[in-house]
């Protein structure tokens, strides 16, 4: 062999096990991220924020904290849901007027009422758009998705009564009396009953998700508001504005246990569980304040200052982040779950409402 065709050995020899190596670096190569590229779901979670007086939703980069998007859906948008899958948002819609606490019943009767407007929007996840509205009955306020996702059961204020609506069919298959002024609406862990807060009666209303009758009361405080499960049902807690308590209740024993009394000036209104089940967190309303409530003692673990009047709440699958909706302060406030300090206001929309987290889904701008 000549040193012309040693040379040309060498570089052969040379570019295949580059080659070879290059083929080698590719073959352990992480796999993308699902969603990344052809995966059944993106990483990442969106923060859903219904705004009662600007007809829309916001939607807020959990990852990065900014708005990503403004979606429209209807008039009066307050209670808001992600559906089981990630890939739904549900937003409850409303042509009642709005009529505060402190406004006589007579004079809240006078001003004028659209039924055409009630409804629950439904938004796809993915392309980000309001795509139909389903009847909810009259009034819808809050609601609940059930675990399969075929049905939702909602609050109908002014009709002192509970919808359940069928998803396949989109129309309301029963209609179930409560207590009056009906609000917050809860399924229990195991998806038997669904419960809901009775304002003006003070209590809470237990209904059978299969037969659609109501199976108990229970006494609470002065106009409760929300009622979130721990423990695998076996205990509840309901937030009580009027009174500034929040109630544990006795679910097997079906039975109100203690009264905790919230800081002063609080008026309490939403509820988020932590994902490990072990606090409570309880938005304060005008008083301004988030409460941290320790599941084994039932006690006051700590409470921040947030923003102006924060109704509802939630917290990210890691437990890491919390989000408020500031009613009149037209913003959200982000607190780091582990200091329990606000870390970020974000803009929102007209008097921000209800917040719900979910996953971003395959095809989400």
């Amino acid at each position: 062999m000549n040193g012309t065709d040693g040379m040309r050995r060498a570089f052969f020899l040379g570019a295949v096990a580059l080659l070879a190596a290059g083929c080698g670096r590719r073959e352990a190569a992480p796999p993308q991220e699902e969603g990344a590229a052809g995966g059944k779901e993106a990483a990442g979670e969106y923060v859903y924020v219904s705004n009662e007086d600007s007809r829309n939703i916001t939607v807020i980069d959990a990852a990065t904290d900014s708005v990503v998007s403004t979606i429209e859906v209807g008039t009066r948008p307050r209670g808001v849901k992600v559906s089981p899958d990630g890939r739904t948002v549900y937003v409850a819609l409303s042509g009642s007027p709005k009529c505060p606490p402190t406004m006589p019943d007579e004079e809240c009767e006078k001003l004028k009422t659209d039924p055409s407007k009630d409804g629950v929007a439904v938004v796809d996840v993915a392309t980000r758009k309001t795509v139909k509205t389903l009847p909810a009955g009259k009034d819808p306020e809050t609601f609940d998705v059930s675990p399969d996702g075929t049905r939702l059961y909602v609050s109908n204020e002014d009709a002192d009564s509970a919808s359940i609506v069928d998803l396949q069919s989109g129309k309301v298959i029963a209609n179930v009396k409560t207590g009056r002024e009906p609000e917050g609406v809860t399924l229990s862990p195991d998806g038997k009953t669904v419960w809901v807060t009775g304002e003006t009666d003070h209590n809470i209303t237990g209904i059978g998700t299969q037969s659609g009758k109501v199976v108990g009361t229970i006494e609470v405080g002065q106009r409760p508001r929300s009622i979130r499960f721990v423990q695998n049902g076996a205990k509840a807690y309901v937030t009580n504005e009027v009174a500034g308590t929040v109630t544990v209740v006795d679910m097997n024993a079906q039975k109100s246990v203690k009264s905790i009394t919230m800081p002063q000036g609080s008026k309490p209104m939403g509820l988020a569980v932590a994902p490990d089940g072990q606090k409570v967190y309880v938005s304060n309303g005008r008083g301004g304040t988030l409460s941290v409530l320790d599941v084994a003692t039932d006690s006051i673990l700590s409470t921040t200052k947030v923003g102006t009047r924060p109704w509802g709440v939630g917290v990210t699958k890691d437990g890491k982040k919390l989000y408020t909706a500031n009613g009149p302060g037209n913003d959200v406030s982000v607190i780091d779950a582990s200091t329990m300090q606000v870390v970020k206001t974000i803009p929102a929309g007209s008097v921000p409402w209800g917040i719900a987290i979910g996953p971003a889904v395959k095809g989400q701008p």
